[in-house]
């Protein structure tokens, strides 16, 4: 029974020495992946702008770029409070036709987002590609992901916008944190609300460009704030609401009363009032907070209307689970131990059913012969035979 138990435990072991060994090799040396213009910390396979695809081929090698104002020197600055990494430029032909396509990367998806509420104007209609696209006339505007993707055809035909899907669905997809968009679009009231019209900004020339109501400077953009402008359509007439989203509620109420205070100066107001609070029905001009952000209404609907509209935000904090990496260092670590357990358990436990398996079997052996269950309880003599 010893040396069966013995025999087990080396077993055991020698399991665990294996498995040691095992956790502590040096992992594979993965295969070397290609690392395009993007996220600095993400690594592609893919280019964002391939050599040819829906019967489109590039006249030469799409063009890493670095420099946002090398995509677009006119808004270079609003690309970088949206968090534009660089991107890539191609111009693709197919026969006597040209298409001209622009790739920007950003830091994440709300960054994406916000440059493409940027560029999208009111009014252009919506398309179906990427997770958003809108189109005027021969332009194609799409994102997905932490990429966006302005294409300008010298003639749009039916099969455009089908093309744009084939490219679209090559590019890259953000993890983490990266993934998440805006917060502050779950607190717009979704009655009424048109979609088309919702611009998002991170900074006063994101803010400003993109059709924003208020002064950027009386905005708080230094504060991090973060802001998005959406059109509704009320009964008595077209409303805007302005959400402001600030780090702390106290932050809000401070900002809150100084905006309360613009609005209610009108005319003396300084800086003076901006063409879109200049059309506003001035009686209609209403502020409110609800934890950290600030709301404004603007333009033509009845006071009611617009009381109700801003009665509709309402902040409530949420906990975002982040998904976790499947494989990190502490997950094996345990997978790891628990391995080890298992196997000491199992060889504890086939070392108790041996020694009950032989054990007993002896036991059962000495009785059937007669004899006491254990040695025990022999009692041996040493005999001389002096009769001899």
């Amino acid at each position: 029974m010893r040396w069966m138990a013995s025999v087990v435990g080396a077993a055991v072991l020698a399991s665990a020495g294996l498995c040691m060994e095992a956790q502590q090799a040096p992992p594979a040396k993965a295969a070397p992946m290609m690392v395009t213009t993007g996220s600095p910390t993400a690594q592609k396979e893919k280019p964002l702008l391939p050599d040819a695809f829906a019967g489109w081929v590039a006249a030469e090698k799409p063009k890493p770029v670095t420099d946002p104002s090398e995509l677009d020197s006119a808004n270079a600055a609003a690309l970088k409070e949206y968090g534009c990494v660089g991107g890539v430029t191609a111009s693709y032909r197919r026969g006597d036709e040209t298409l001209s396509v622009k790739a920007l990367s950003f830091q994440d998806l709300s960054g994406a987002y916000g440059a493409y509420s940027f560029y999208r104007q009111n009014g252009w209609p919506k398309a179906e590609i990427g997770t958003g696209a809108t189109s005027d006339k021969n332009r194609v505007l799409f994102w997905k992901g932490d990429t966006v993707v302005d294409a300008t055809f010298s003639h749009v035909g039916p099969m455009s916008a089908g093309e744009m899907r084939e490219l679209a669905k090559d590019l890259p997809t953000p993890q983490g944190n990266r993934a998440l968009p805006p917060p502050i679009l779950a607190n717009l009231p979704q009655g009424s609300l048109d979609k088309q019209t919702t611009h998002f900004a991170q900074g006063p020339a994101g803010y400003g460009g993109g059709g924003g109501v208020l002064p950027p400077e009386l905005v708080g953009f230094d504060r991090d704030a973060e802001a998005v402008t959406a059109n509704y359509s009320l009964n008595s007439g077209p409303a805007t609401l302005t959400l402001i989203d600030y780090p702390t509620p106290q932050l809000a109420e401070a900002q809150e009363k100084r905006i309360r205070e613009y609005i209610k100066a009108g005319s003396g107001a300084q800086p003076a009032f901006p063409k879109p609070l200049q059309d506003s029905d001035q009686a209609s001009l209403e502020v409110s907070r609800s934890g950290p952000i600030v709301a404004l209404v603007s333009g033509d609907a009845i006071p009611d209307e617009s009381h109700k509209l801003l009665a509709q935000v309402h902040y409530s904090a949420e906990l975002t689970r982040m998904a976790q990496d499947k494989e990190n260092e502490i997950v094996r670590t345990s997978q790891f131990l628990m391995g080890v357990a298992m196997l000491v358990i199992v060889g504890c436990s086939a070392a108790v059913l041996l020694g009950f398996f032989l054990g007993g079997g002896r036991a059962l052996y000495r009785i059937a012969r007669g004899k006491p269950a254990s040695s025990v309880y022999e009692v041996e003599f040493i005999r001389l035979h002096l009769e001899d």
